[in-house]
């Protein structure tokens, strides 16, 4: 879609509005003007008489829709971030009421974009205020359906209970393992398959031993603790069980686990998991580990390239429990090709009689780079996603899980979200940690993303591994200074 901005240069907050509204179309910033009836937006923003007016005039399928909203002016003394903050909304809640009109409905979560929904009503309750006129809150500004309230009021209380647990001087260490057996089709990660780069394990490993050796010399010298390790990628049990032992080995050498409560592996592909590997796990303190089987049916497994059945994910599930982890998390997503309404349920309540004490329910979404975006087709419709995950919300607490964490992505079917569901007491620290930026995450491997967090300055600073395996190796001397030379939050 062409669009014209007037009066200000907010192109992520319209782009953001854009991709809610039509998520099929992509930003463009003509220099002339859009021919008659084309589909097109000019969005204009003007200060004055103490108000801030936004005005959204958009043409769609040869019609146009007409809109303004306006707040007061913040005053000369406000800050440039809450300032901007101020003329986004109106800018975006301008766009929204035309873009509604014009589609006769509205998004699951309304005129709220980005990918952690949840900070409203997490900052909301924080103040003071009660679920009840947070609720109103999120309906008044931002027109979130009632069942995305309830997700996002639940998940906020999530939050804030796990926040009353860290203490100050806490930290979560997240390992990077980015090789696979193979590659999913919705797939966009860093990641490598294991067959076609076993060359690079035993170096990736090497520079990995490398990092972690200096990350523990860092915690050490900041006189930090580290409550939760998460093992992502990839998928973990790509490598060997030796492998494993030799890496665990390594961080519990050089990195003080005393304070750790939770040791998460992602196990993730039932055709990596052998007795084997999950005895090292166990070996070395792991208590959660993840067995992600997407889908419960070989077909819809064929679609998105998976070499498992759903027998493999059965015995890998048996195996799991037999080496006695505790928790274990599976991973079910809505909306993948070749699935449909039923086939999802009958997923869902396969899982749901296993009984893992975590289950995640991702919708797809389609990202650049994976082969879903290139090829395209063969998708249940938006409508047909929304039944999906209507029935496993009511399902999920029907059999007594709750929701925990959520988080939205780019090009997400029907602009829906990933929900982590558990039971009482089973929650995952990292993801809410990670999700919400609660506290410091120093992440390790090619990759990884630290982010130094003070929730009370409010600050926080990335720090970005290389992207790929090769550049993680030969660049580990300069990672290795990185970790050096931390500069960690005061508080």
């Amino acid at each position: 879609m062409k669009l014209y901005l007037n009066g200000h240069n907010f192109r992520y907050a319209t782009e953001q509005m854009l991709l809610t509204l039509f998520p099929g179309e992509r930003p463009e910033y003509p220099a002339s003007p859009a021919d008659q009836g084309e589909n097109h937006l000019v969005l204009t923003l003007s200060r004055a008489g103490g108000w801030a007016s936004a005005h959204a005039l958009l043409t769609y399928q040869g019609e146009t829709y007409s809109h303004f909203s306006r707040a007061p002016d913040p005053p000369a003394h406000t800050g440039r971030l809450e300032r901007d903050r101020v003329l986004q909304r109106i800018l975006k809640t301008a766009f929204y009421q035309a873009g509604t009109a014009a589609l006769s409905r509205e998004p699951p979560w309304g005129a709220l974009t980005g990918v952690r929904p949840v900070k409203i009503p997490t900052k909301a309750l924080s103040q003071g205020d009660t679920p009840q006129q947070v609720d109103g809150m999120l309906w008044d500004l931002y027109r979130v359906s009632e069942a995305r309230r309830r997700l996002a009021l639940d998940c906020a209380q999530a939050t804030l209970d796990v926040r009353d647990t860290l203490e100050e001087r806490e930290v979560s260490l997240y390992v990077g393992i980015p090789f696979c057996p193979s590659r999913c089709a919705y797939c966009s990660f860093i990641s490598a398959g294991a067959g076609k780069s076993l060359s690079l394990l035993e170096p990736y490993l090497d520079a990995l031993v490398q990092e972690v050796r200096a990350a523990g010399a860092a915690l050490a010298r900041a006189g930090r603790q580290v409550r939760s390790v998460y093992f992502g990628g990839g998928t973990p049990t790509t490598l060997s069980a030796q492998q494993l032992h030799r890496l665990l080995g390594e961080l519990e050498d050089h990195i003080d686990l005393a304070w750790c409560g939770e040791y998460t592996v992602e196990a993730g592909r039932p055709d990596t998991i052998t007795a084997e590997k999950l005895a090292a796990l166990k070996a070395h303190g792991c208590t959660r580990v993840s067995v992600n089987p997407q889908t419960m049916s070989d077909a819809v497994l064929r679609a998105i390239g998976r070499a498992h059945t759903a027998g493999d994910f059965l015995a890998a599930w048996d195996l799991v429990r037999q080496t006695g982890f505790q928790v274990v998390n599976m991973d079910l997503i809505a909306g993948l090709p070749a699935d449909s309404e039923e086939g999802f349920r009958a997923s869902l309540d396969q899982i749901l009689a296993l009984g893992p004490e975590n289950i995640t329910v991702h919708t797809l979404a389609l990202k650049k780079g994976s082969r879903l975006m290139e090829q395209g087709g063969g998708l249940p419709a938006a409508e047909e996603v929304s039944h999906m995950l209507d029935y496993a919300w009511s399902a999920l607490r029907e059999a007594s899980y709750a929701p925990y964490y959520l988080y939205r992505q780019k090009y997400m079917s029907g602009g829906f979200e990933n929900v982590g569901w558990c039971r009482p007491g089973t929650e995952s620290l990292y993801n809410v940690v990670m999700m919400e930026e609660l506290h410091t995450i120093l992440s390790l491997g090619s990759g990884g993303v630290t982010k130094l967090i003070d929730p009370r300055a409010g600050s926080l600073i990335r720090l970005s591994n290389p992207k790929f395996p090769k550049e993680y190796i030969s660049h580990i001397s300069d990672i290795i200074r990185q970790k050096e030379e931390i500069e960690w939050p005061t508080s």
